[in-house]
């Protein structure tokens, strides 16, 4: 069950009827989008992810993003889960400045912060408090799997087109890569959605993954302004597990 928290990292990547988003974003604080998870025909758990409201740091705005899953009263009796993962960028969205996941899994817990010193070209990964990692990037621009979402959603999309992005967990560097599939139909509890089918490359990714030869992940992301992930679906050697969207809410408060 380790794969729910893979698969909200990767994620885990209604238009807000009372702010408008800001300028090329199809997102806006308040934005929180429920997911149910299954694995293979079992309900597991949810998965929710927010666009929380504008902070600080240094003086200056950030975005900031939080991802969360959790296993359902059937799937705590023997594995539960409780993961939540935190992302800070900088207001243009151009860049991390901070990535926190609380990782809590089984009898598994880990509590790992990235800090990102771009004046530096550096990232520091801290477990549980103590520095472990110090990291060196370049070009001065990189994505945790979690913004990556939320940047990879104010990207055009074609059928075709192989979208490339730098990210990192503040353990390695990696050069990101999805291909635009075919825009589909998709139903779930949310609704009816024409979405573009896209392959995001696993070869890359850790644990569950790593261990599945054929592993193969797929996001279907809306084809309209809102660029909502509506379906993310994995087949890995356990099985596979779906997330499915079942509710997007706006609880303010935008731009504003």
């Amino acid at each position: 069950m380790r794969a729910l928290a893979v698969l909200l990292a990767l994620l885990l990547w209604v238009v807000p009827a009372q702010a408008g988003p800001r300028p090329g974003f199809p997102f806006a604080p308040g934005e929180r989008l429920t997911y149910a998870i299954s694995w293979t025909v079992v309900p597991a758990g949810t998965a929710v992810l927010e666009v929380l409201p504008v902070g600080s740091r240094n003086g200056a705005p950030v975005l900031r993003f939080r991802g969360q899953a959790r296993s359902n009263s059937f799937v705590d009796a023997f594995y539960k889960v409780r993961t939540s993962i935190d992302s800070e960028t900088d207001f243009n969205l151009s860049r991390d400045l901070l990535y926190h996941s609380d990782q809590h899994e089984g009898s598994f817990h880990k509590e790992a912060v990235v800090e990102f010193q771009w004046d530096l070209a550096r990232a520091v990964r801290s477990i549980h408090g103590e520095t472990r990692h110090e990291l060196f990037i370049w070009p001065p621009r990189a994505y945790d799997p979690l913004s990556m979402l939320f940047y990879f959603r104010t990207q055009p999309l074609v059928p075709g087109l192989v979208f490339e992005g730098p990210v990192t967990d503040g353990k390695k560097f990696v050069q990101g890569r999805a291909t635009v599939g075919p825009v589909e139909t998709v139903r779930t509890e949310a609704g009816e959605f024409r979405a573009f089918r896209v392959e995001p490359q696993v070869s890359e990714v850790g644990g569950v993954f790593r261990k599945s030869p054929n592993a193969k992940l797929t996001i279907w992301i809306s084809d309209d302004e809102r660029r909502l992930p509506v379906k993310v679906q994995s087949e890995v050697a356990v099985g596979h597990f779906t997330l499915e969207l079942v509710r997007v809410e706006d609880l303010g408060p935008g731009w504003d």
